[in-house]
């Protein structure tokens, strides 16, 4: 019998958030869309993420009713689809940069794609973690109805990450944050992704009441498009999760010049969140 000695998730992800803190530093997640412009494209723009300085990648899983996701998602999602990008396929690309790089690396996408996967919950989660996935983000999965996952994911070590928003009361936060695993997601404000122009007022109010349940690192997403975004929350936050801004980077630059414009975009964030 071999033993596996490859990290766990949950380790890997710990293990990205404390090389961000010994170089005093927000850590930058970076949100791509698997298929997005084309299938080709993938692969270069994941590892010009990381050479930019990104220290997790979040792969977004294409589907048809991205709910908490805004135009520039959609529109990456739907171009995606009709490639016939499917979840097996984000699997591959995990795989592939996580040997190329030991990145660290989660999926993002709705639960019908993993509930369908073939042979259920339980061959995802083996899947993923042979692969070398970090976690998934299920923005449609309550933690209070996430049993089933949290029953395949948990023994293979891979994180189930929540995803809470501003208008969540205290009262919920004290009941599921404690459970959390990895780190936890702070939705920067009420609606869907997207750049905008500022954050909500109430950002750092709210990241202050879910770090009383909690001392894992905590991330926030959701609007953040430029780098006077990153450094309005160092002291705030330990992450910030970048998506619609990256992909907005991608459509605007040349087919050729891809990689490096998003490259440069993310050495940005991390400039920024230098303290």
């Amino acid at each position: 019998m071999t033993v596996s000695t490859a990290p766990t998730g949950t380790a890997r992800i710990a293990r990205a958030f404390a090389r961000a803190r010994e170089q005093k530093r927000l850590a930058i997640v970076v949100y791509l869309t698997v298929g997005y412009p084309d299938r080709a494209a993938t692969g270069p723009l994941l590892r010009a993420a990381l050479d930019g300085g990104a220290d997790l990648l979040e792969l977004g899983v294409p589907f048809s009713d991205p709910l908490a996701d805004g135009a520039t998602v959609q529109r990456a999602s739907e171009i995606a689809l009709r490639q016939g990008v499917s979840l097996a396929d984000c699997i591959a690309e995990a795989s592939t940069i996580v040997r190329e790089r030991d990145a660290t690396v989660l999926l993002m996408g709705y639960a019908n794609p993993f509930l369908r996967y073939r042979g259920g919950l339980a061959t995802f989660a083996s899947d993923a973690a042979r692969a070398g996935v970090a976690g998934i983000i299920v923005p449609d999965l309550p933690s209070e109805e996430s049993a089933e996952f949290d029953a395949a994911l948990d023994p293979e070590g891979l994180a189930r990450i929540d995803l809470y928003a501003p208008t969540t009361p205290d009262d919920r936060l004290a009941r599921l944050v404690p459970h959390a695993r990895g780190f936890v997601y702070c939705v920067s404000l009420t609606g869907v992704t997207g750049a905008r122009r500022a954050l909500g007022a109430d950002v750092a109010e709210f990241v202050a009441r879910v770090r009383r349940h909690t001392s894992l690192p905590i991330a926030v997403g959701f609007g953040i498009s430029a780098a006077e975004h990153v450094a309005s929350l160092r002291g705030v936050a330990d992450a910030v999760v970048v998506g619609s801004a990256a992909l907005d980077t991608v459509s605007a630059a040349p087919a050729d010049g891809r990689p490096e414009a998003l490259r440069a975009f993310v050495s940005t964030l991390v400039a920024a969140g230098k303290s």
